[in-house]
């Protein structure tokens, strides 16, 4: 099973158009056998398998990998990161990167504390606090969710830690027309970028906003 996992990884990641090692690549699937591991107890994730993991996790984290690129994105936020998707794939995959994983529940951040050390993950930092709570001096190039909540609340909750000429990022499923369609007055679309993710037919979108 694991080197069938691996194969699936390995073949999804060349599918991204992605290049990491494969010492990446380990380190990625190390990841989700701790996640399967803690998932018995904490319920961290509706998605049992291992095997099913590759592709609705790792897959589904990384592809949008590809616009996290160029010298100008130095910090991340992964807000209400459950159990740290996206926010671990993509800083196993971008070191340089600094990451920070803000989750509210200590289960759910126990486990992410654990991760990191487990793993050695220098450029990841863990917040037990609600994301509303949350400050911090150095603000972030970057704030990105995954199944947050509406767009409306991922930028009434989160528009605080965003630098100048920074964005938001909202990770969806089928583009959410309704919520488009109901901003915070002085926000915009800046794009929307429909992801194709390896192994899933489901709809992806990436959804980028910035300030007016």
């Amino acid at each position: 099973m694991k080197l069938q996992s691996a194969a699936r990884l390995h073949a999804g990641i060349e599918q991204l158009g992605l290049v990491l090692d494969l010492a990446t690549e380990q380190r990625l699937l190390d990841y989700i056998e701790l996640l399967s591991k803690w998932n018995r107890v904490y319920n961290l994730t509706a998605i049992r398998e291992e095997s099913e993991m590759v592709s609705q996790h790792l897959l589904d984290s990384l592809a949008v990998l590809s616009h996290l690129n160029g010298n100008a994105i130095r910090t991340l936020a992964d807000v209400g990161s459950g159990g740290g998707l996206p926010g671990i794939p993509l800083a196993i995959a971008r070191p340089q990167i600094k990451v920070a994983l803000i989750e509210s529940s200590q289960k759910k951040a126990s486990f992410l504390q654990q991760v990191k050390i487990e793993l050695d993950l220098q450029n990841v930092s863990v917040h037990c606090i609600r994301v509303q709570d949350f400050r911090t001096n150095e603000l972030f190039d970057r704030v990105i969710s995954r199944a947050f909540s509406s767009i409306k609340e991922f930028i009434s909750q989160s528009s605080h830690l965003i630098a100048v000429g920074g964005h938001l990022l909202a990770m969806k499923g089928i583009y959410p027309e309704h919520e488009m369609a109901d901003l915070p007055p002085g926000w915009q679309i800046h794009r929307n970028i429909p992801l194709k993710v390896p192994e899933l037919e489901a709809q992806r979108n990436l959804i980028v906003i910035e300030k007016v």
